[in-house]
């Protein structure tokens, strides 16, 4: 049990400003010193090798570089004024076209903190100057970035399928239905809250317009069908779908317009300083899952539970509780990487399905990005927007309210995720 305060030394240290991956292999090496397991450090590099050394992780800098280019592809505009013509017409238009928005671009970037700067940087102000309040703008937008990493293509998702060593496929796949879901729930919140407040309706464009519309977003649409459809129907693998979806940003920026050799080799810079992070990381991981299995970690922390009486459904609210609140004070590659091998793996020794799992990790962590006091989509949202903090959590609190509920349908109705991977043939 030596390795046990690994990962509560490294999340204290962190508070300092240090770096996670360096903490956490430090800690680890001195671990296995500290536990009289010096010998099986010979073996580290090759641990490291094997848990990187995997084709489904190359999908990861393939789909940052996607998400890059397409951020810089100038298909912000399309995607919001196709959005505009299809749901700005109804009462409460703009917070429907918010949320209609986020679910296009989830299919592109995967991001929420992407989501969340580029709509707060367009369509936030457009929602205050037709009458809505500067905090309700941010809140809406705060809420529906987190669609972002549920909906595939998911960078959230690759790592934990590279924590937890199971399918990228069914993961994307099963992550589908609890997307659309989630932009059901916000689609139903915003429109009470429209009634409610009586906020406004937008404008109403004639067929003409919708078909120009259509058609000038048709590149950026194409990018997540090519991604899903050729994962899902078995044409290409989630790796060679990523590589498809670099080339389609990179057609779709030249049909804007907008992609030129500068801005290529800024999301080239950007994409190798992420990606170089997450392996690290990655790597950093892999001594402490090492130490962890020799010091039989997991099973001792199973045989903990179980003493407690904390077996299935209490199990499943305990990882709800400790990832919400994860997601709130830290990034989510952190958070992965700190609870996923010490708190995932009892949970599928007891009978948890890892991709079910994986879904609702993947949303709690995602919903603490939208819970005060630290909420990273919160805070960048204010912080594009200049609205107050305070005044778009408070706003923010009934789209935060029916995403918990949904939370807690996904937790304790697993067919719910299930079902669509199960169909396809992915998950048994």
């Amino acid at each position: 049990m030596a390795a046990l305060p690994i990962v509560f030394v490294s999340a204290a240290l962190l508070m300092t400003g240090a770096v996670l991956a360096h903490l956490i292999g430090a800690a680890s090496i001195a671990s296995f010193i500290a536990a009289d397991r010096a010998r099986f450090l010979a073996a580290v590099p090759q641990r490291i090798i094997a848990n990187i050394d995997l084709f489904s992780i190359m999908s990861m800098p393939l789909f940052i570089l996607a998400g890059e280019v397409m951020n810089r592809a100038g298909v912000t505009e399309a995607l919001l004024n196709f959005a505009m013509s299809i749901a700005a017409r109804l009462k409460g238009g703009l917070g429907h076209v918010n949320v209609l928005t986020s679910v296009f671009f989830a299919g592109i970037s995967g991001s929420a903190v992407a989501d969340a700067a580029s709509i707060s940087n367009t369509l936030v102000p457009a929602m205050h100057k037709s009458g809505y309040s500067l905090s309700y703008a941010g809140a809406i937008t705060a809420a529906s970035s987190v669609i972002g990493p549920i909906i595939p293509p998911s960078i959230i998702m690759i790592f934990y399928c590279a924590l937890v060593q199971t399918s990228v496929t069914a993961l994307f796949i099963a992550g589908i239905l609890p997307g659309l879901l989630m932009a059901v729930v916000l689609f139903l919140a915003n429109g009470y809250l429209a009634h409610k407040h009586d906020h406004p309706r937008g404008e109403s464009v004639d067929l003409p317009e919708f078909s120009r519309r259509f058609v000038r977003a048709v590149p950026a649409l194409v990018i997540p069908l090519v991604i899903m459809g050729g994962i899902i129907f078995g044409v290409t693998t989630p790796t060679e779908a990523a590589a498809v979806a670099v080339l389609c940003a990179i057609l779709a920026g030249m049909v804007y317009r907008s992609m030129s050799v500068s801005a290529l080799y800024e999301a080239l810079k950007r994409t190798a300083s992420l990606s170089g992070s997450i392996f690290i990381l990655l790597a950093a991981v892999a001594i402490f899952s090492y130490l962890a299995g020799i010091e039989q970690i997991p099973l001792a922390l199973a045989r903990l539970l179980d003493s407690l009486g904390l077996d299935g459904w209490k199990y499943l609210l305990l990882l709800n509780g400790i990832f919400l609140v994860a997601g709130m004070f830290l990034e989510v590659p952190v958070a992965l990487a700190l609870f996923v091998p010490l708190l995932v793996p009892p949970a599928i020794a007891s009978g948890a399905d890892p991709i079910h799992l994986g879904i609702v990790i993947v949303v709690n962590l995602t919903l603490g990005m939208v819970t005060p006091p630290f909420g990273a989509a919160l805070l960048v949202v204010s912080a594009v927007s200049n609205a107050p903090y305070w005044s778009i959590a408070r706003a923010a609190l009934p789209f935060l309210a029916v995403q918990l509920v949904l939370l807690g349908v996904l937790t304790f109705v697993p067919e719910i995720t299930l079902a669509l991977p199960r169909a396809l043939g992915y998950v048994n």
